[in-house]
């Protein structure tokens, strides 16, 4: 694949701009989002459209979120160049780009197996190589490499889903939209203590829905 990513200070912008609005203060955060260029993330039909604060198709029935989700999800984790993270969908390898200078390590579960080889492309492209791919069923996790200090998932899920809960570390923090319902998901931001887990609600949002399995057709 070779791609001309549109740089220009406007689109930079706005993109800021996304993340502010949203509530995005981490100057990481932002710096790394205005890193990635976001329009190769994209299907071509769409890439005039990479910088806007709106969610976009990748194909198979999949999303790109919105920067100002990204953004939020992304400072929710509060990360360092420590942490171990596990992302559950992969999509189009975005999310994956921008967590990855900001930790030690992700380990990133797609199940549709076409867009996991297409991220994998533009990770190699873009030189990212802190990242561990896997086809496979997010929703089991990644027991083999567990615990994580970190969870993100990128698809909706009914509850926090238990076997993500057992897989994160004490003191990790796992980010997963709340809410099989197109009218009402939230972002929660779920700490396990000791105790239990902590929650927090972040935001109303939409997202695909979490499914078991693998997709491996086109």
């Amino acid at each position: 694949m070779n791609y001309e990513p549109n740089l220009s200070a406007n689109l930079k912008m706005e993109l800021v701009l996304s993340l502010r609005r949203a509530g995005v203060t981490d100057t990481d955060v932002i710096a790394t989002m205005e890193s990635v260029p976001r329009e190769i993330f994209v299907p071509e039909a769409f890439r005039d459209r990479s910088y806007e604060d709106i969610t976009l198709p990748i194909g198979h029935h999949q999303t790109l979120s919105q920067p100002g989700v990204v953004g939020l999800m992304t400072e929710a984790l509060e990360l360092d160049d420590r942490k171990k993270v596990l992302e559950v969908g992969t999509g189009s390898g975005y999310q994956t780009a921008i967590l990855a200078p900001l930790c030690r390590r992700v380990y990133t579960i797609e199940r549709h197996e076409p867009l996991l080889r297409e991220a994998e492309i533009r990770f190699e492209e873009l030189r990212v190589r802190n990242v561990t791919t896997k086809v496979g069923d997010g929703t089991l996790g990644w027991g083999a490499q567990a615990p994580f200090e970190r969870i993100i998932v990128t698809a909706a899920a009914a509850d926090v889903p238990p076997i993500l809960a057992d897989q994160l570390s004490i003191g990790g923090i796992m980010v997963v939209p709340i809410g099989l319902s197109d009218d009402f998901q939230t972002i929660l931001k779920v700490v396990k203590t000791d105790h239990g887990l902590e929650t927090e609600e972040l935001r109303d949002v939409r997202f695909v829905p979490l499914i078991p399995g693998v997709s491996t057709g086109t």
